[in-house]
């Protein structure tokens, strides 16, 4: 199945969320049935990262949304673990500290950027500035519906620079949210993840579920595409993500680079050095 054009949001398209299943599973009936599959692109995904940190030609950002408990984490331990750590970068935005408040909001997250060669993760991202600074009034309107473009911008150079950009909002239902804290509840290793706000944001549910539509719709580009990953299912949320990446790696067509020396003396002083 072709995730990467069922899932994409195409420039100008207008989204609704309700109308998007996030308990949309494909052709597999379960994780059992989906795992070799998901195996198989993980095992592309280390390939194709090899090939990007030998080549170096090509860098990748991958930026992962999501209201609380929608999966980032998950996608992070599940999917980009795959790839090396000597090529990959995970990053997490909170809440910005004073230093990064006496910049422009972009300036933490340039920073951040992936060098060529290399895999950049964001969990969460520069779109925090028009989600939760909207959502919650923190700046004017005239402040966060100016940051769309600035956005577009910011990715327009990147893309520029030979960055491949893909964004992934993770989409679950309000009921499945409150079922994984359910479980954080109940499961002592993961009671260190329960914030305050946890419940508190689920009052702010449809104002998110706007301000999600609008980031979509706004920021969905050829250059920096979203994709809305139906996630209900956590084992499909990492089957499409771990498709798309692979697929869009292999568009790169990266090819692994020459030698910088000469093999034939390499070799005859191997065989000096084994004879001795």
């Amino acid at each position: 199945m072709d995730y990467t054009n069922q899932f994409i949001i195409e420039p100008g398209r207008k989204v609704k969320l309700k109308d998007i299943d996030p308990g949309f599973r494909g052709k597999h009936e379960s994780s059992a049935h989906a795992a070799p599959e998901i195996a198989d692109n993980l095992e592309t995904l280390r390939k194709l990262q090899y090939a990007l940190y030998a080549e170096r030609a090509h860098s990748l950002l991958i930026v992962l949304q999501g209201i609380d408990a929608a999966g980032k984490d998950g996608v992070c331990r599940h999917v980009i673990t795959a790839m090396s750590p000597q090529g990959c970068e995970v990053t997490g935005f909170k809440q910005p500290t004073p230093e990064e408040r006496g910049h422009d909001f972009l300036w933490r997250v340039h920073r951040h950027a992936p060098e060529i060669g290399k895999v950049a993760i964001f969990n969460r991202s520069h779109y925090e500035d028009v989600l939760v600074m909207r959502v919650h009034k923190l700046v004017g309107k005239e402040v966060w519906s100016a940051r769309y473009d600035h956005i577009n911008a910011f990715e327009r150079l990147l893309a520029d620079g030979g960055t491949t950009i893909l964004k992934f909002f993770l989409w679950i239902s309000k009921e499945e949210q409150l079922a994984r804290f359910k479980e954080r509840l109940d499961d002592p290793a993961r009671q260190w993840k329960i914030s305050n706000s946890d419940y508190t944001e689920r009052a702010h549910w449809d104002d998110y579920a706007e301000a999600y539509e609008a980031m979509l719709e706004r920021c969905s580009t050829k250059h920096a595409p979203w994709f809305v990953i139906p996630s209900n299912h956590k084992w499909f949320r990492n089957l499409a993500v771990s498709q798309i990446i692979a697929e869009a790696m292999h568009g790169m067509k990266m090819k692994m680079p020459t030698p910088s020396v000469n093999l034939d003396e390499i070799r005859k002083a191997y065989h000096e050095a084994a004879a001795r």
